[in-house]
């Protein structure tokens, strides 16, 4: 990294030290993933009553739904504290390489599941997986293996530095053909600074900065609904009735709110007026029922737990446990991209994409896979307050 008198009775000084739950935990940190989800369980069943009664006659469906979901990711975070880093970082190419497979598999006809002309999803019964989720985790665990084998060659070397990018480009292409260019843009961003924090030489790093950048904007030119998307952006109420329509129920969702909300339950534009309400735009709703207060507490969680999970990356390098710290550092940047995308699309300060806020919009996938995530940080802390694997 860049710094990186019984007989047969067992003496005191050499009894297993019992410790207590704050010794073993970082009560902080659970407090606010419990804070997130418990919100986020709140604003689904506000934002999708009305939707949910229209569809199915059920008020509460998504929110029993999402009830499930979190109560399976809560036992999944719960198992993953329980398991050692050392494990993960064994089977890190495995479990990527198991999640290529998947993104494959989106792509094959009979298999995928198309929605809005995007095939993200692979029917498991009564749920949908999403591959790309798993593939944004596994490419972190993979990484941060891969920068402690390779770590001289990576930064001392073109090849170490090149071998993590051509499989990055691979996966990108996967996710491209689906296509989900929200998710392509954080796992290129949250491989690019894991490189980074891993040493890589800055030449190196800003000339795939410039190259992702250039990409970006070729895509962008190169489809006229992609720079129609982007101008709408820029002046959504020149069309707001059509490209514009979304992002302007949002920012008319955030301005009814003001600075302490309409209350919880009084939203107007979830009343089919702003699309994805319980998912992708669950922030505008929040905004409209509880204001700038509201939206400042979320993003206040949000910081806290980022910077927690770069606190915790620092302890494990200062430990010299690189593997931990660099999934600390994975974690962390991909938690804070993918809020901060979420949240400044919401508000208008970003173009529309189809990134939901971690722990907190409906849906399984990204609940199961961020909670597997925050287990993976709590296992973290777990480790670094008792110094090593226990």
């Amino acid at each position: 990294m860049r710094k990186l008198a019984v007989a047969g009775a067992v003496p005191a000084s050499e009894a297993p030290a019992r410790h207590s739950l704050a010794d073993r935990h970082d009560l902080w940190l659970m407090g606010a993933l419990a804070a997130i989800l418990t919100l986020g369980l709140v604003m689904v069943a506000s934002a999708s009553i009305a939707l949910a009664d229209r569809q199915t006659g059920q008020p509460l469906y998504y929110l029993w739904r999402q009830l499930g979901y979190t109560g399976a990711g809560v036992l999944l975070m719960a198992l993953t504290t329980r398991i050692p880093l050392a494990r993960w970082r064994a089977h890190g190419p495995l479990l990527l390489f198991a999640s290529v497979v998947l993104l494959g598999l989106v792509l094959v006809p009979g298999v995928g599941r198309e929605v809005n002309g995007s095939y993200r999803w692979i029917p498991l019964g009564p749920i949908n997986m999403q591959p790309s989720e798993l593939a944004k985790l596994f490419m972190i665990l993979f990484l941060a293996g891969y920068l402690v084998r390779r770590g001289h060659e990576v930064r001392a070397r073109f090849s170490g530095f090149a071998k993590p990018m051509a499989l990055l480009v691979g996966i990108s292409g996967l996710l491209l053909m689906e296509p989900d260019y929200g998710a392509t843009a954080v796992l290129f961003a949250t491989t690019l600074g894991m490189l980074f924090l891993g040493g890589v030489p800055l030449v190196l790093f800003l000339g795939w900065v410039a190259a992702g950048l250039g990409v970006m904007v070729a895509m962008v030119l190169l489809a006229p609904y992609r720079l129609q998307r982007l101008t709408t952006f820029m002046d959504p109420w020149v069309d707001p009735f059509n490209t514009g329509f979304q992002l302007t129920q949002a920012l008319i969702a955030v301005g009814r709110g003001q600075w302490l909300g309409v209350g919880l339950g009084g939203s107007v534009q979830k009343l089919f007026y702003l699309p994805e309400a319980h998912t992708d735009f669950l922030v505008a709703v929040l905004a409209e029922e509880l204001g700038l207060l509201g939206v400042s507490v979320v993003v206040g969680l949000f910081a806290f737990v980022v910077l927690r999970a770069f606190q915790l990356a620092r302890q494990a390098e200062d430990r010299e446990d690189p593997f931990a710290a660099y999934v600390g550092y994975g974690i962390g940047l991909s938690l804070a991209l993918q809020a901060l995308v979420n949240v400044g699309v919401n508000l208008g300060a970003l173009p529309t994409k189809g990134l939901t806020l971690p722990l907190m919009s409906y849906g399984g996938s990204s609940m199961l896979v961020n909670c597997l995530a925050a287990g993976l940080l709590l296992r973290l802390a777990h480790e670094q307050r008792l110094g090593g694997a226990r």
